[in-house]
């Protein structure tokens, strides 16, 4: 696998945790407000290695509770498990970003319990996934398993949807409140512009309209907030 970047502390990824982050190239999806357009677009390595990840973990134990994977879509690389046990029996905890596509591989590390925490996007409404992620068509099928496969498991988790005010309306968010009916938790992000966007003409909806789609979601979920707004 091709490792894009690593950062070595964060306090901000892992919910209530201090973790490092390593991010891996390449992604399925084309979201035109993503904010790592170069981890997306292309499959390259920053110089960093599996054993510079596992060295530093070593050094760090007792002083870093985890590890976050992101990208990309960290699941296009069938050998994650490689990555992920190591770091497992360093005795650190494992949260995972996904967009939710490949839900037999999320399925496998759930049931093998190398991810302790997984936080997949939720793009937009079934109707307008496919735009929303920049791909003429989406398996919305394997999102929906996905979906699902959280809500009924035993690991934690949260939804979280990043709202643009040219994709996004009120009437969408309550829509994805109503695909994730049942979950523990959906977080609304606001979209900031990274200056390194897929796309072009992408701004962030303001913090009144963002009210209303909180207010639509909160019946079908028991945890929503705001972030970064």
């Amino acid at each position: 696998m091709l490792i894009g970047g690593f950062q070595k502390m964060t306090v901000l990824d892992y919910p209530g945790k201090v973790a490092c982050t390593v991010f891996l190239t390449g992604c399925n999806f084309r979201c035109p407000f993503c904010h790592n357009a170069s981890l997306v677009t292309e499959r390259w390595s920053q110089g960093v290695s599996t054993g510079d990840i596992f060295a530093y973990l070593q050094k760090r134990k007792g002083l870093l509770d985890g590890v976050c994977i992101t990208g990309g879509e960290p699941l296009l690389n069938d050998d994650i498990d490689e990555l992920i046990r190591p770091i497992k029996e360093l005795g650190y905890l494992v949260k995972l970003d996904t967009n939710g596509s490949n839900p037999e591989k999320l399925r496998e590390l759930m049931e093998n319990g190398l991810v302790d925490y997984v936080a997949m996007d939720i793009k937009n409404s079934a109707e307008k996934y496919a735009l929303t992620c920049g791909v003429k068509a989406v398996n919305f099928t394997k999102i929906k398993e996905s979906i699902d496969l959280l809500i009924n498991g035993n690991v934690d988790y949260e939804f979280r949807t990043t709202v643009v005010s040219q994709l996004h309306s009120v009437e969408d968010i309550e829509n994805v409140g109503k695909l994730v009916k049942g979950a523990k938790a959906l977080y609304l992000q606001g979209f900031v512009d990274s200056g390194e966007l897929i796309g072009s003409g992408m701004s962030a909806a303001d913090k009144q309209t963002m009210e209303k789609m909180l207010e639509a979601v909160r019946p079908y979920v028991q945890r929503t907030e705001l972030r970064g707004v």
